[in-house]
């Protein structure tokens, strides 16, 4: 009898110590996926690209080569006094749909300012005025040339993203990661430009398309809010801009530095 009893309370002792770590193992089932959202600013560098402009009305048919560009941040004076798209600004919306694996897909949108640098001679070949040139052309506001893609360049890429754990802390509260991401998609320029004292409507456009590599330092903490830093490589090429009477076309790489911060939403539960 005594065995029996002595076995019966062996039972419900067991029991008893197992049943906080099944709740606690209840309480830390791993979300399905990983909604998450960043906002930031950036900074470019462009290579030297050649315009193409094509003016079939005026007889035009010529290129701009070896055109030197920049950036216009805006976030480097007086960031707090503006409105908050007013400078370079991106921002990511993205699913990991493989936490534990890391692998994931990304909304990725910079909004990047390129403008020709003012001041500068350019070589100007092909057809101008019905005529075969090869001149240099001072590309000034003064002269009534301008080019810009300033309010916006625009790379929108559909991302696939990878990431690597480097460091978690014991309690999970700070998390260093790095992220590996690749993508294609549209560019959507705003054009205004002049050439010759001749000036387009500035407007909006799909422009041609863009590629780019990203790799971020991603730093979260207390689970839930992050910051990133991100070097990106892009290529970009655009065709048929609206100029005045007339399209043109542009190729450029640009290198990007990027900073956002951020907040990660765990979606369901294994």
């Amino acid at each position: 009898m005594w065995r029996k009893t002595a076995t019966l309370a062996f039972i419900g002792v067991s029991i008893i110590i197992s049943l906080p770590a099944t709740l606690s193992a209840q309480n830390k089932k791993k979300p399905k996926g990983e909604l998450y959202l960043s906002w930031g600013y950036n900074t470019e560098w462009y290579t030297k690209s050649n315009v193409r402009i094509s003016q079939p009305e005026l007889g035009n048919d010529y290129t701009f080569n070896h055109i030197k560009g920049h950036d216009r941040r805006g976030w480097d004076n007086q960031l707090l006094k503006k409105g908050i798209s007013i400078p370079q600004y991106n921002y990511r919306l993205g699913y990991f749909f493989n936490p534990e694996k890391g692998w994931g897909v990304e909304i990725n949108f910079d909004h990047t300012k390129f403008v020709f640098k003012d001041e500068q001679d350019v070589s100007l070949t092909g057809k101008l005025n019905g005529r075969q040139v090869d001149t240099t052309i001072h590309f000034s506001e003064a002269n009534g040339f301008y080019y810009y893609l300033n309010n916006g360049a625009n790379f929108l890429l559909f991302n696939i993203v990878k990431r690597g754990r480097v460091y978690e802390s014991e309690k999970g509260n700070l998390k260093l990661d790095f992220l590996g991401k690749a993508g294609i998609g549209p560019v959507i320029p705003h054009v205004q430009n002049s050439l010759f004292g001749n000036a387009n409507k500035p407007h909006f456009q799909f422009g041609g398309w863009n590629m780019g590599i990203e790799g971020t330092v991603k730093a979260t903490f207390f689970k839930y809010v992050f910051l990133e830093y991100c070097n990106k490589l892009d290529y970009a090429r655009y065709s048929n801009l609206r100029i005045y009477k007339g399209k043109a076309k542009q190729a450029f790489g640009t290198y990007e530095m990027i900073l956002n911060i951020g907040a990660t939403i765990p979606v369901g539960s294994k």
